[in-house]
């Protein structure tokens, strides 16, 4: 289907009238730039599976983070879910080598909002920059300012859905039990976000560098594909216009394939950058969004299968007050503390 779907675009873009400056730019791109936007890609890859394991099971091997980590970029890079596909087949992994299906729904929901705060720090400090001139750019109050005040109400809203849900699960579990279907999702929401707190506040170098790491170098690939056509808008315009746009891969389309590249180079444009030179940079940046994970993804999948069954034990370690035995103590059972 992802070749299917690039063979289309590149139908479009080498055929379709009007569009033979762009064409002539694709043609001329410096491939010495293109590998380095791969290298790029792979490095926000492995940042990945740096907050993956920090997250899920830190005595996880980095062989099997890594693979369940690639296989859950490869599945985002081709399933029209947002993230969620990814996210899907990490707590099938996990739960098919024996992690607790509870710890594994809240750790899913932590992960998803500790992935998104680099973004919204990204645009809380980018926009106030911008709008006060201390970064080179120039954009309007409503594109500088705008973009904080909307990321400061998603924290808000977040934090604030935590506590709601954490009400609600407990009215649910007096009428309905603690096992009720909707009583256990709430509680995945409501001991998601508080976890991912706990997370933060553990100053995890790991998980730092991981969150750092994979917002940043992503958005580099974006800075080193406009180099590859050309000279590079201002740092503060690329990163707002990759935090924004980025919004594009919610529609459901497989690998957000249009609705990414619509986004980004929409507002690309409306940062005041040439669209002929959004537009090229933003496909070259599209295309090694999707394959390389693709590619590294399928392999890391093909060899989960074989680390799941050596690693089920420590991953079933990992959920507290589970069970394991422990040469001179016997039977032990592990507790969050113990976990990390």
């Amino acid at each position: 289907m992802l070749g299917v779907l690039i063979l289309v675009v590149a139908a479009v873009i080498t055929l379709a009238p009007g569009l033979g400056s762009l064409r002539t730019r694709l043609a001329d791109a410096r491939p010495g730039w293109l590998v380095l936007g791969g290298a790029l890609k792979v490095l926000s890859g492995l940042s990945y599976v740096a907050v993956f394991r920090a997250v899920f099971c830190r005595r996880m091997s980095l062989r099997l983070s890594t693979e369940i980590g690639l296989a859950e970029l490869g599945a985002n890079a081709v399933l029209p879910t947002g993230g969620a596909g990814g996210l899907a087949l990490g707590a099938w992994a996990l739960r098919r080598s024996g992690m607790d299906g509870d710890r594994i729904a809240r750790r899913s929901v932590a992960f998803f909002f500790l992935t998104s705060v680099p973004n919204v720090l990204g645009v809380i400090l980018l926009g106030l920059a911008l709008t006060f001139g201390l970064l080179p750019g120039k954009a309007s109050l409503l594109l500088t300012l705008g973009p904080v005040l909307v990321a400061i109400a998603a924290v808000l809203i977040t934090l604030a859905s935590g506590r709601l849900a954490a009400k609600a699960q407990a009215r649910l579990a007096e009428r309905n039990g603690e096992r009720a279907h909707l009583t256990r999702i709430l509680g995945a929401v409501s001991g998601g976000v508080k976890e991912s707190l706990v997370l933060l506040r553990e100053h995890d170098p790991t998980l730092v560098a991981g969150l750092v790491g994979y917002l940043l170098f992503d958005v580099m690939i974006l800075w080193a594909t406009f180099r590859a056509f050309g000279s590079a808008p201002p740092a503060a315009i690329i990163g707002m216009g990759y935090l924004i746009g980025e919004l594009g891969g919610l529609i459901p389309i497989p690998g957000g394939l249009g609705g990414v590249d619509l986004g980004l180079v929409g507002t690309l444009a409306l940062y005041h950058v040439p669209i002929g030179e959004a537009t090229a940079a933003v496909l070259a940046y599209r295309a090694l969004a999707l394959w390389i994970p693709a590619v590294l993804g399928s392999a890391a999948f093909l060899a989960l299968k074989r680390s799941l069954s050596r690693e089920a034990a420590v991953l079933s370690a990992c959920s507290p007050g589970a069970e394991v035995d422990v040469i001179g103590r016997g039977r032990v059972r592990i507790n969050e503390r113990t976990v990390a």
